[in-house]
């Protein structure tokens, strides 16, 4: 009746105590660096109130099928049996690629699903729907759509590996923290974690390395080094890095030789900083008047960093911005200028921030686990209508505009009509921005079958809803590190499912056997047959690399196995090879050099991503705004969360820290005592997109001018007053849905104007976390509920 497990979650790897079948305690496993903070939400989470505890169907649904579907969002869930709900989700997919053919279908799991390699829902709904004749796919992800397409122009690969810790510690005299807060982010991993980045950070402070963060929000890991803080304006980190350039230039101190032998493109950059090309030359002063910052500061920086070797550790929320593109490019160019890169200690990263960036990969295989890149089985019963790949922040504009066609990184993409949405395991209604447009276009195809273990606003806009278990209610086996590799760890069932959930894998062979694609689903394997398989095959792997895997029982036994890192990579630099000899070892670019001009993309003709790196003032920006009361909208990741996972999972008396109500809006403390406002008070957040309610954060972490709403909180909406108003705070509520630019079409996260006032109507509370209202009822699905509107 007593027992404890160990299991992989994207918070780390963990040790479970099960007493009497239940969860009751989760302590973080004994090599964690740094615990996460969220173990306490991550004990709440399968016992949530919002958990979704039975299979349900929409009232509307049920009577009146897709007739229904301006309904959604609105209408209470009926609780069906398990064989109702797979039967009516089957009949739906099947009558779909029938009638309108696997175009028209658009099958998701953006997001954070399980860490495990079985039970990941991103794979087995790709499965399900290409074993079925194919579907929509996307590309692109909500975190790095623009550096992730930027950068294989600029150095051949949208994710560079960076110069490992070890060497940047041996070596680096500055580090700079750009638009990075490493202790918030790397909290997290793809696969799972035991957070090797905090040593490292601790060595810097011990070290007495002098840190920069900058950022217009201070970061917790600058607060946690002692750093200095330079606060530009929002969007105007390409306008501080240009002058930075031509300071450089000006005062003899750029690295021509690097940037002559190792970049392409140099001069036709260097007129565009000159002014040549447009009649405006980026000095400091000019660059003083963008970003905020006193010409001084902008200079002594520059010196500073060229006077010493300086890693620049680049994060990813300032390319989530309108032409986000740019900004990782400048980095590049900034560094490229400095005539660090490929230097023990010195140039520029992008991934320090994320899933431990930087730690030393360890030699092992990667586990491989189902694939979700399958033919078909079933033939094609429609022609495909439209392109087969979109980007994934322009599926709203999709779903409202089929037979529009777009540019894309070089291509167009025409639109497909979706009649059938299928996601599983993520939350659109977190990291899509402009939620209440993605609320209008939700309601267009025809059937939503959402899988999920919570009452998202996904879930809670769907048709059709299958209850899938929490990390804690199944086996999987899972890579340790995303990066690293460091080994693989067992993921142990602890409880058995709460209510009538099952494991995803459960789900989709079940919806498998009903469409006539079981066989080459399951490929006669149960979900310990695939965990076994998965580890067969990597042992086979590892034999080969000369580190040669425990037999399986063992494995599962101890619960976990560890690879051994070379030296080589306690070693590695960055471009080291290509320093040393470009011709060599060339870039995968156009010229093999770094591409600070682009032919290739300057031939695209882009209006909003020119053939080099180039400042683009916002259209929504402090620099750009024509009414002063309002305010630059910030949109960072919370450290309460992991998109907007655990926003649901409320830990009792005993958490580590309290939750408010409402989603906090950091606001500084001259532009609250302007308003009127104090800690704690509601204030409402708006803009012409839309409106929300917060709770207010007086705080000088954020620069005046601008306020902050962290990612990831449900959106919880309702009408008042005349007016649809999230009353949670879903920052995405506020947020642009145009692409970057029309080389990534990447979403926009933090370039909004919003207006922030004392709330002065009666509290409408917030719901969003609670049981969903459920019928309880004979009704069956009417013929309706299966036919083409």
């Amino acid at each position: 009746m007593e027992r404890d497990i160990i299991t992989a979650t994207h918070w780390g790897i963990v040790r479970a105590h099960v007493s009497d079948g239940r969860l009751v305690s989760v302590r973080p496993f004994e090599k964690d660096e740094a615990p996460s903070p969220n173990l306490d939400r991550l004990l709440a989470l399968p016992y949530s109130p919002s958990r979704i505890l039975h299979p349900m169907v929409r009232e509307g649904f049920l009577e009146r099928g897709p007739a229904s579907r301006d309904r959604r969002g609105g209408e209470k869930f009926v609780r069906v049996s398990w064989d109702e709900a797979l039967d009516l989700a089957a009949r739906e997919i099947n009558r779909v690629y029938d009638t309108y053919g696997a175009s028209a279908v658009f099958g998701r799991s953006y997001g954070w699903m399980s860490a495990g390699k079985i039970n990941s829902a991103v794979t087995l709904v790709r499965r399900l729907l290409n074993l079925r004749g194919g579907f929509l796919e996307c590309v692109n992800s909500y975190s790095t759509a623009a550096v992730s397409k930027i950068l294989p122009y600029v150095v051949g690969t949208g994710d560079p590996r960076s110069t490992c810790w070890e060497v940047v510690l041996e070596h680096a005299e500055r580090i700079v923290f750009w638009g990075a807060d490493p202790v918030v982010t790397n909290d997290v991993d793809w696969f799972t974690t035991v957070h090797p980045y905090a040593r490292y950070l601790r060595e810097v402070k011990e070290k007495g390395i002098p840190t920069i963060a900058v950022n217009p929000l201070r970061p917790e890991t600058a607060d946690r080094l002692g750093s200095r803080w330079i606060a530009p304006r929002p969007g105007t980190d390409c306008a501080l890095m240009l002058g930075m350039i031509h300071e450089l230039v000006s005062s003899g101190r750029a690295a021509t030789g690097f940037l002559e032998t190792r970049c392409a493109g140099w001069p036709e950059f260097l007129a565009y900083v000159m002014g040549g090309e447009d009649g405006v030359e980026k000095t400091p002063v000019w660059a003083a008047r963008e970003t905020g910052i006193p010409e001084a500061e902008i200079v002594a920086l520059t010196h500073e960093l060229a006077d010493h070797r300086t890693m620049i550790m680049m994060g990813w929320g300032i390319q989530r911005i309108q032409y986000g593109e740019q900004p990782h490019w400048m980095g590049f160019a900034l560094a490229a200028a400095l005539g660090q890169i490929g230097l023990p200690g010195g140039g520029i990263g992008t991934n320090y921030h994320y899933s431990s960036g930087g730690a030393p990969k360890a030699t092992g295989p990667f586990l491989g686990g189902i694939s979700g890149a399958v033919e078909p089985v079933v033939p094609a019963a429609c022609p495909w209508q439209g392109s087969r790949v979109i980007p994934v922040a322009r599926f709203v504009d999709c779903f409202e505009n089929p037979g529009k066609t777009i540019d894309f990184n070089g291509t167009k993409v025409t639109y497909p009509d979706i009649r059938l949405v299928m996601w599983a395991g993520g939350n659109p209604f977190a990291h899509q921005p402009d939620t209440m447009r993605l609320e209008r276009a939700w309601r267009r195809p025809e059937v939503v079958i959402v899988t999920d273990s919570v009452w998202t606003a996904t879930a809670r806009h769907a048709d059709i809803v299958l209850p899938a278990a929490t990390v804690f209610e199944h086996d999987d086996i899972t890579n340790v590190g995303c990066y690293t590799n460091e080994g693989i760890v067992a993921m142990q069932r602890a409880i058995d499912p709460v209510g009538e959930a099952r494991s995803d894998y459960s789900i989709f062979s079940e919806l498998a056997k009903r469409i006539g694609v079981e066989a080459a689903f399951t490929e006669g394997l149960d979900e310990a047959g695939w965990i076994r398989r998965t580890w067969d095959e990597a042992a086979d792997r590892a034999k080969a690399m000369g580190v040669p895997l425990p037999a399986f029982d063992d494995f599962l036994a101890k619960g976990d196995h560890w690879f051994p890192v070379r030296e080589a990579d306690r070693r590695y630099v960055a471009f080291a090879d290509f320093r040393e000899d470009p011709q060599a070892h060339p870039l995968k670019t156009e010229s093999g050099l770094i591409q600070l001009w682009s032919p290739k993309i300057a031939g695209y003709n882009y209006p909003d991503c020119p053939g080099h790196p180039t400042y683009l003032p916002a259209s929504e920006g402090l620099n750009t705004r024509t009414d002063p009361e309002e305010l630059a909208l910030l949109c960072v990741k919370s450290r309460r969360r992991l998109h907007s996972q655990l926003d649901g999972a409320k830990p009792g008396a005993a958490a580590s820290e309290p939750i408010p109500p409402r989603e906090p809006c950091w606001i500084s403390p001259a532009d609250a005592e302007k308003r009127g406002i104090a800690t704690g008070d509601i204030v409402l957040v708006e803009n012409r997109r839309g409106a929300l309610l917060s709770e207010a954060l007086v705080t000088d972490r954020v620069m005046p001018g601008v306020v902050c709403v962290h990612h990831g909180g449900w959106f919880d909406p309702r009408n008042l007053g005349g007016r649809r108003i999230d009353v949670h705070g879903n920052a995405n509520t506020l947020t642009m849905d145009v692409p970057t630019s029309a080389l990534a079409c990447g979403n926009i996260a933090s370039t909004a104007l919003v207006r922030v006032s004392r709330w002065t109507e009666p509290d409408p509370g917030v719901a969003v976390h609670n049981a969903l209202e459920v019928t309880e009822t004979d009704l069956k699905p009417s013929p309706d509920c299966t036919q083409s509107y």
